[in-house]
């Protein structure tokens, strides 16, 4: 048996070499193509106009911050304590209610301290997490996150979305050197291909002006301001619809769960001491009406008895009970456009499939470059040298942002049903794989929870994961429709990993050290 399973891996490593060799012609083709955009000159499509700045708008403040959520807030706190004057304008400073952002990775916990805000997930109720449990056809496994290395502090974090926020802006709004108004940005503020300010309405209804040496724009997913700063090619592959399922018992204590069912994920994590959270997937951009019962109706004939029946009865009564939300889940590549003035950030910026709960480890992560990048000015007055000094952050995020990002994509289509033999053969290769325990399941949980985001060992496990599965189907006899499935498992691996890293950028994401903004130093001071 062993001489078998030896023989079916062989076979898989030569299919998986074809896949490396295809990433290789792909990652030339990327370089030799974005060469030959910057040889014809700037691209071609057009930013958003901004309205011209009229007169003299003095500066009130070093840094606009554009949104207090999660990143907008720790951004402000973290400006503020390097010494910015810091003015951030909010569209509602009441408590959000939402039903993503509630799931903290270790990677970002870790983050948060490097920031100085872990407090912030203190007295919230937020609840530790050590891992994710998954179920597959009334099998399941448990995968722990690799945390023996750190401090016994460091897990995730579950909580409620807007006590977290809240907790983020009281803190940034009692430092003395941060001004944060309730208002809604309407424009960008351009002087000569320069962003001087914004435009804004307070919540008394005033049109005013605010202005300041960088704008940097944090305002969410449904950003109104991001045309101007980069070019958004939004995706909608699903939409996530949410329930709290009070006095739940989990089958794995303070673990997230995730149950591979048709036709596409559903998701368990606690949020609080007795409350868990449950986002059940539902792929394209049209749900059941939750109007007329037919959500509920869906929810317990579709969705129940696929769930662990140790949830099933607090899952009905969620369901009874009426509190069902939905959202669309978007994913966006970053495609800034480098501009004077201003700078882009979180969910604003760059968004992944909310799967995996990557969203704040990469918006926190990004304001840890931000910062240490600033830090090397005592001023950001001269807006062209700084806004070359700054093509370095979108370059140095990448592969941290990176992984997670194609992690996140891809997780989502395997994790996916589908009537394809080769994409059910690949769901299960990675149920199986990451059951087998050891290094591969805390290879691939180091990348999803952000403690080891390294493409390269993304791309290694992806591929791992095909290549276990061809060695699955070639046994016990090779036939000439098990070569051809096994063949299938590495083009379908290939067809799901490798658009989401085009978009990324290859270049950014495997070789940073090749791009010259890499390099850039910070203007001098005067």
């Amino acid at each position: 048996m062993a001489d078998q399973y030896t023989w079916g891996l062989i076979l898989g490593a030569v299919l998986g070499l074809v896949a490396v060799y295809n990433l290789g012609l792909l990652a030339l083709y990327n370089l030799v193509m974005r060469n030959k955009r910057e040889d014809n000159g700037a691209d071609p499509l057009r930013k958003t106009p901004t309205p011209a700045l009229n007169g003299e708008c003095p500066f009130d403040a070093d840094v606009i911050v554009v949104g207090a959520g999660v990143a907008g807030a720790a951004l402000a706190n973290t400006l503020a304590k390097d010494g910015r004057r810091v003015h951030v304008i909010e569209r509602d400073l009441s408590e959000p209610d939402r039903i993503v952002g509630e799931l903290l990775q270790p990677g970002g916990y870790l983050k948060l301290i490097e920031l100085g805000l872990e407090d912030c997930v203190e007295q919230i109720d937020a609840q530790r997490v050590f891992g994710y449990a998954l179920f597959k056809d009334g099998n399941r496994t448990q995968i722990s996150y690799p945390l023996e290395k750190f401090h016994s502090d460091v897990a995730g974090r579950g909580f409620h979305n807007g006590r977290f926020v809240q907790r983020l802006r009281e803190k940034a709004a009692s430092l003395p050197n941060v001004r944060l108004e309730q208002g809604t940005v309407t424009s960008l503020l351009e002087e000569k291909g320069t962003i001087k300010g914004v435009q804004y309405k307070t919540k008394s209804g005033e049109e005013l002006t605010a202005c300041a040496p960088l704008t940097i724009v944090c305002d969410g997913c449904f950003s109104n301001l991001r045309r101007s700063l980069c070019n958004p090619k939004v995706d909608v592959p699903s939409c996530f619809v949410g329930l709290v399922l009070e006095n739940c018992n989990l089958p794995f204590e303070n673990h997230g769960h995730v149950v591979l069912a048709d036709p596409s994920p559903i998701l368990f994590y606690p949020i609080s001491s007795n409350e868990v959270r449950c986002l059940v997937d539902i792929p394209g951009q049209k749900v059941p009406s939750i109007s007329n019962g037919e959500m509920a109706n869906y929810l317990k004939t579709v969705v129940a008895p696929q769930i662990p029946r140790e949830i099933f009865h607090s899952f009905v009564a969620a369901v009874d009970g009426g509190n069902i939300k939905t959202m669309p889940n978007r994913s966006m590549p970053a495609a800034p456009y480098p501009t004077p003035g201003a700078l882009l950030m979180g969910d604003a910026f760059n968004m992944r499939h909310p799967l995996t709960g990557g969203g704040m480890t990469v918006a926190l992560s990004d304001i840890v470059i931000l910062r240490n990048l600033l830090r090397h000015l005592s001023n950001l007055n001269d807006a062209p040298a700084l806004c070359n000094y700054l093509e370095s952050f979108y370059t140095l995020r990448k592969p941290v942002a990176s992984t997670i990002n194609t992690l996140a994509g891809a997780l989502y289509q395997v994790f996916s049903a589908s009537p394809d033999e080769a994409r059910k053969e690949m769901r299960q290769a990675c149920f199986d794989y990451l059951s087998l325990g050891g290094i591969f399941s805390s290879g691939p949980v180091s990348l999803l929870s952000g403690l080891n985001p390294r493409p390269l060992i993304l791309v290694l496990h992806f591929f791992a994961v095909a290549i276990y599965g061809v060695g699955r189907i070639l046994l016990p006899f090779p036939s000439p429709y098990r070569f051809w499935i096994g063949a299938r498992i590495i083009t379908s691996a290939s067809g799901i990993i490798f658009p989401i890293m085009k978009a990324e950028g290859l270049r950014q994401m495997f070789f940073p050290a090749t791009v010259p903004a890499y390099y850039y130093q910070a203007p001098p001071s005067n």
